[in-house]
Formats: C-alpha cells, sequence, structure tokens
C-alpha cells in the first residue's frame, strides 16, 4: 500500500510539472499610501481590487510602504495602482524610479484622490492631468459617456445617475488628455466653501475621467471612488479594469 501511494504521489507531480503554467495576463502593484486625508473606502478598494484580479487572472501585490519604489522591485509590474493616496509619499529617489518604470513603456492608474497627492512633483501631475482643487458634498448627479473607444464602458448608459463626492479641478496640467466621462453641473450644486478655498463647478464641461499616453507609457485616471459602496458597483468596477487593462496591456481601445 506505501509503494502504491508513493507511486500514485510521483505520477500527480510528474503530470502537475508536464501541464503548462497557468501564468497570469499582468501584473499590478496597488499602492495605497496616505500622507494626508485617509479614505474609508481604501479598505473596499483593495477588497475589490483583489476580487478583480482573481476574476480577470491578473497578480496583483498590495503596498502601503515607498520602499517597493525601486528599479529591482518595479521591474516586476506592468502598472501601477494609486487607490486614493494623498499628499507628499514618496521621496526623490522612489520618484525617480516611478518615471523610469513609466518611461520603459508601463502602465499608470490613479483613482479619486490620486489627483490630490504629489502637487510639488511636476512630472507626476502632468501624468494624472489634473490636480483636485476642492468638492462639494456628496450628491448625486448625471455622468455622460463621452468616449467609447475606451475600454470599460461597454456596457454603461449614454447618461447615468451616480452618487459620489464630484472633484472639481484645476486647468490641464498637459495637452492631449482624452476624456472618458464627464459631469452634467445642472444635475447637481457643485458649490464649495472651504474658507481660503472656494469652488463653483468647472462650467459647461467638467470631466470626471480620461487617459492619454505619456513619457513612453499609459497614465488613465478616475475621479470616481469617494464612496466604500462605490467599489461594489459593477459599472465602477468595470470602468476600473478597462484603466487598468489599458495601461498595463495597451490593449482595448476600439476603432
Amino acid at each position: 500500500m506505501k509503494k502504491l501511494t508513493a507511486r500514485l504521489a510521483l505520477l500527480a507531480s510528474l503530470l502537475t510539472a508536464a501541464l503548462p503554467a497557468l501564468a497570469e495576463q499582468f501584473s499590478v502593484l496597488l499602492f495605497t499610501k496616505t500622507g494626508g486625508w485617509h479614505h474609508e473606502s481604501i479598505n473596499a478598494g483593495v477588497t475589490a481590487m483583489k476580487k478583480m484580479a482573481e476574476r480577470h487572472h491578473f497578480k496583483l501585490e498590495w503596498h502601503e510602504m515607498s520602499s517597493v519604489f525601486n528599479d529591482e522591485r518595479l521591474k516586476s509590474y506592468d502598472a501601477i495602482v494609486f487607490l486614493n493616496t494623498t499628499a507628499d509619499i514618496l521621496n526623490d529617489e522612489q520618484q525617480a524610479a516611478m518615471e523610469r518604470f513609466i518611461q520603459s513603456g508601463k502602465g499608470f492608474v490613479g483613482i479619486h484622490s490620486a489627483s490630490d497627492t504629489e502637487y510639488e512633483w511636476d512630472w507626476y501631475t502632468k501624468m494624472v492631468g489634473r490636480t483636485f482643487h476642492i468638492h462639494p458634498a456628496i450628491q448625486t448627479a448625471e455622468i455622460d459617456v463621452i468616449d467609447r473607444t475606451f475600454p470599460g464602458v461597454e456596457r454603461m448608459p449614454d447618461t447615468f445617475l451616480w452618487t459620489d463626492e464630484f472633484y472639481e479641478f484645476g486647468a490641464e496640467r498637459i495637452e492631449g488628455l482624452n476624456y472618458i466621462l464627464s459631469i452634467d453641473e445642472s444635475t447637481y450644486d457643485p458649490a464649495a466653501d472651504w474658507g481660503k478655498v472656494k469652488g463653483k463647478g468647472m462650467g459647461d464641461f467638467h470631466p470626471i475621467a480620461w487617459y492619454h499616453e505619456y513619457d513612453g507609457g499609459r497614465a488613465f485616471y478616475t475621479g470616481l471612488g469617494h464612496v466604500p459602496a462605490t467599489f461594489e458597483d459593477k459599472l465602477f468596477l468595470e470602468h476600473i479594469y478597462g484603466g487598468l487593462y489599458w495601461a498595463a496591456t495597451g490593449k482595448g481601445m476600439r476603432k
């Protein structure tokens, strides 16, 4: 019996070794470090991203330590996701490593307060495309899909109701941003007053998601994702995965 068991175990190991490796599609660094406001939705976002990695068969590693930003560690990833990061989170050496990562043809995804991060790092703010200025209270508004060539919006209606913390952004930090979603400001109250900082909205055109090719790589940003329950919404998760898939692989665009 022992000999039979040993032979069966050996046969199983040989069969396993002969099977092709089920390699993941691509590898992603999920980064959630905060130097300022810490969003409650980070926890929900991490959970959602882990499930997304299982669903779409990609490798995901979650870190909050900036020390991961070095050439040796970053070379194993195809894309970096900044999920609700805030303020200053990388030193000069770590910033340089991230720049080289993008310049090597890799991708970046910024979610919500990724635009409220590293204001003094000119290269980063140009990669994100716009920086956060202010936001009003959480409200419901109408969002319009304005670009159906980008992946992740296939099942979104042309216009749909959405509840979130809608950022007002500053001017474009770089030319060539391709806008995916915009908010109809006539459907909510965009006014905000924080004392020294005030906001009244962005007017007729209020973008909330965009993408562009940047410094040899690819960058996608969405301003949605403040409310924790957002990360349970199928449309939002498809939106995130579409951006991530494009950022990591360069694929998914439709003509």
